[in-house]
Order: structure tokens, then C-alpha cells, then sequence
């Protein structure tokens, strides 16, 4: 990280409380994914309906992204990341009371839609709170928590299950929200609002050219190639991550004969080489910018490295080896996150920080719908044929193509010019 004792570092805690959100939010959103076999059990659900109740959070997630990235905009980081975890606590809370297909999609919905917010406002801050050398860094640590999350659910949900049943898994891990909420409540201000950041390191933050800041208006966002470069960079890699988490724990227990209480250590093998691509992804593109690199050659030699690093997982469906599967797995999932941290630090290299949230909030619902579009497409497929062929194919191409179409639309990454 380079921090110089002459400089400060409280940045980096700034860092670590979004670090933990994002963890939070996740392991609210995998519960589903880790009891996916057991509530088809018990409910009786094909893969269609349970890829119905994958769409009905992404469907949410869609429009709570755009919504949620206005809101971040207009009432600030701190109070709107505040009542975003207020509310998507409760919906995980609430989930704990559903007894149908029925009452599970509502649960879903007001999940998706309160945790949309997580991606806005934690951009928004590194924004705040970063130079721009150190944003892809800072964004790969919180963008961490997203395997964090992941690994620490599959060990604590069984456990939670086989002592309390299914409905103690998500009371408790939504109640976690509210520990979190405290933190952020006394530790979160702006850099030049907080007493612990001290005059070099507020320099420091600051050290890049300033813009005038003014609201930006969607309709002004919508027509520029940035907004849809990575609009459409977020359509079609995000939702090969929803596939790793709602349906990885499944593909264990189904196709290599895990149970439950068996799947905790694959998973938690995934992730934890999944946060080590998050956080060499946000560094390999700081570290060729540190070198003399421009951000534009930096940031897509760092994606170019990391979309070449997921092609071997389109073998994963037909290794009979369970750990050859994880590690394939756990490979793609790490390029996956070096990836879209790089992709995410796109938003305020290209765009002035008033804009940030909402171009985040649209690319965001961009990824949501392509979440819709696999849920729809993994269900059925594996439905129809019960192989996981097509879904780990979709996986091992989509970064190329993406890359592509983000280069073909803004090939020097230059700033936005916004009417």
C-alpha cells in the first residue's frame, strides 16, 4: 500500500468498514445458494422454480441498482449506505418467515432490491477517500469480501441448521447488519469532515486534479459510450458470478456427492483463492500505473491477463475429481474478481465522482439483468439436460467478449463528456 507514517493511513480503515459491508452483504445473498438442495427437499422445487427465485432477486437487484445509485448520489455515502443495510437486514430476517415458493420471491425481491446499494456507495467512497493510483487496490480489498462472504456462509449455515433448522440461518446472519451499522455510523465521514485524517493525508487524497462538483442527471449519463462500456463489461460478467454462488454449492452436492455438512471446505478452497484475485487484480493495474503505465493500459492489461486466466473452467462440469473441480472453479472466480475490480475502477477513472454512484447503479443493473437472463438460462438447461455444460461454456468466453466490447467503446478510457 506504500503508506508513509508522514502521510496516515485512515483511509485504509475507511477501507476495511467497507471491507466488511460487502462481506455482510453476500453472506446474506449465498444463504439461498448453501440450502438450495435442502429447501428443494423440503418444498419440492424443480431447477425451474428455483432459478425462478434466482430471478426474482436479480429482477430486484436490477431496478434497486439504478435506484440505488441515485439515492447514494443524492443523500451521500454515509446515510445512504446506512438505510440500504437497514433495510436489506430485514428483509434477510424476514426470509425466515416465508412457508412458500411465494413467500420466498417477496423475501427475495426486497433483498435484491435494499442490497443494490452495497456497489454504489462503496465505489463512491473509494472515490471519496482515494487517489486515483490507489482506487483499483482499494476497491480489490472491499470487493474481497464478496469471497469472504462466500466462504464464511457454507461453514456457519450447515452448522446453524443442523442445530436450529433452515429459518435460524437467515434471522442470524441478517441481524448482523445492525453490528456493522454501528461501525459505520461512528467511523464514516468525508475525508475533509474527519477528525482522524490528518492534513498530508487529505493532501494526499486530494492529490489528483479536482472537478467542479454538480449533479449529473441519468438522462445526461445514458447517451455517453463510457456509461455503456461498462454498462455492458457488467451484463456480461456479472452473472457468471451468480452462477458461483447460487448454483456451486448445488453442483457439489449433486454431481460430486457432498452433503450439507461436507461442502463448508470446497467452498471456503473457491473463495479464498478468489480474494487473492481480487486483490492482485486491483494491484497488478496500481502497480503498472506506479511503473509509468497509463490508466487506460494498466486497467485492460490487467482484464486481458484475468479474462485468459477463466478459460480452462469450461472443463469444470466434466472432471470426475472433486478437488480439480474446485480448483478450476477457484481459478475462474479469482480472475472473476481481478477482473471486475478493475472493471468497477473504470467508473471514476471515466467520470466525475458526483457521477460515480449512478453510473455504478446502471452498470449494476446492467449485470442484474444478465443475472436474470442465466438464472433463466441455468434452470432451464439444467432442467432439460442435467448436464452443466452450457453454464460453464457461458463462463469461460464471457470475459474475451466483454473486454472487447469495453475497448471497442471507449478505447483511450477518456473522460466523460457529459452534456
Amino acid at each position: 500500500m506504500s503508506v508513509s507514517s508522514g502521510i496516515g493511513y485512515f483511509r485504509w480503515i475507511i477501507c476495511a468498514l467497507l471491507l466488511l459491508g460487502t462481506t455482510k452483504n453476500y453472506m446474506d445473498r449465498q444463504v439461498l445458494g448453501v440450502l438450495k438442495v435442502t429447501l428443494q427437499h423440503d418444498f419440492g422445487w424443480n431447477e425451474i422454480q428455483y432459478g425462478n427465485l434466482v430471478s426474482a432477486f436479480q429482477a430486484a437487484y436490477a431496478v434497486g441498482m439504478l435506484v440505488m445509485g441515485w439515492v447514494i448520489d443524492r443523500l451521500g455515502t454515509r446515510l445512504g449506505y446506512a438505510l440500504a443495510m437497514v433495510f436489506w437486514s430485514l428483509a434477510s430476517m424476514g426470509t425466515a418467515l416465508a412457508n412458500s415458493l411465494g413467500g420466498f420471491k417477496m423475501s427475495r425481491y426486497a433483498l435484491g432490491f435494499g442490497e443494490a446499494a452495497v456497489f454504489p456507495a462503496s465505489i463512491k467512497a473509494v472515490a471519496e477517500w482515494f487517489p486515483k493510483k490507489e482506487r483499483a487496490l482499494a476497491t480489490g480489498i472491499f470487493n474481497a469480501g464478496t469471497n469472504i462472504g462466500a466462504i464464511v456462509t457454507p461453514l456457519i449455515v450447515p452448522w446453524m441448521v443442523v442445530r436450529w433448522g433452515w429459518r435460524s440461518a437467515f434471522i442470524w446472519i441478517g441481524a448482523i447488519g445492525f453490528a456493522w451499522l454501528a461501525l459505520w455510523l461512528v467511523i464514516y465521514r468525508k475525508p475533509e469532515e474527519h477528525s482522524r485524517v490528518s492534513k498530508a493525508e487529505l493532501e494526499y487524497i486530494r492529490s489528483d486534479p479536482q472537478e467542479a462538483v454538480r449533479k449529473v442527471k441519468w438522462r445526461r449519463l445514458l447517451p455517453v459510450r463510457q456509461t455503456w462500456a461498462f454498462a455492458l463489461g457488467k451484463f456480461l460478467t456479472d452473472p457468471i458470478w451468480w452462477f458461483y454462488l447460487f448454483w456451486v454449492p448445488g453442483f457439489l452436492q449433486e454431481k460430486h456427492g457432498l452433503a450439507l455438512t461436507g461442502i463448508g471446505i470446497p467452498i471456503m478452497v473457491i473463495y479464498v483463492i478468489s480474494d487473492v484475485g481480487s486483490v492482485a487484480g486491483g494491484w497488478i493495474s496500481s502497480a503498472l500505473i506506479k511503473r509509468g503505465h497509463s490508466v487506460n493500459a494498466a486497467r485492460k492489461m490487467a482484464m486481458l491477463l484475468c479474462a485468459l486466466g477463466v478459460i480452462p473452467v469450461v472443463f469444470a462440469y466434466r472432471v470426475q475429481d472433486t478437488w480439480s473441480a474446485v480448483w478450476l472453479i477457484g481459478l475462474a472466480a479469482a480472475c472473476h474478481q481481478g477482473f471486475s475490480a478493475n472493471l468497477y475502477t473504470l467508473t471514476s477513472d471515466m467520470f466525475p465522482a458526483p457521477a460515480v454512484g449512478s453510473v455504478t447503479g446502471i452498470g449494476g443493473m446492467a449485470g442484474a439483468i444478465g443475472g436474470w437472463f442465466i438464472a433463466d438460462v441455468v434452470g432451464h438447461a439444467l432442467q432439460w439436460t442435467g448436464s452443466y455444460m452450457i453454464p460453464f461454456l457461458m463462463a469461460g468466453v464471457a470475459y474475451l467478449v466483454a473486454l472487447g466490447v469495453i475497448h471497442a467503446l471507449s478505447p483511450r478510457l477518456e473522460p466523460a463528456r457529459i452534456a
